[in-house]
């Protein structure tokens, strides 16, 4: 993940359209008010699997963001695993810049 994504991830914190931590990514996610989830490239299996599953069951993109420590930095916190995001207009512009990173621009 670039630091384009990071930033817009700290732009979001700012404005409160976040939701840091894998026990509010996921509540968030049981009370369908995430439009993505950004998991941590290096978070651990359990929570890849319990918040991935989650997300892809209610129709969520998962996105793999940068290491955990750099993540979390970037939030101005410890490190963070995961990362969920309320505002659709920032989920969309996240996902295009990924979309861009990776070069899959057929979309």
């Amino acid at each position: 993940m670039s630091d384009a994504l990071t930033a817009l991830l700290g732009l979001g914190a700012r404005a409160r359209s976040v939701v840091i931590g894998v026990a509010g990514v996921r509540a968030r996610l049981q009370q369908g008010r995430l439009a993505a989830v950004v998991i941590a490239a290096d978070a651990s299996l359990r929570t890849r699997e319990k918040v991935g599953r989650l997300a892809v069951a209610r129709h969520v993109p998962v996105l793999v963001g940068p290491a955990a420590a750099r993540l979390g930095a970037k939030l101005g916190r410890p490190p963070v695993q995961t990362v969920g995001v309320r505002d659709r207009a920032l989920a969309r512009g996240l996902i295009r810049l990924s979309e861009e990173l990776r070069g899959d621009t057929d979309s």
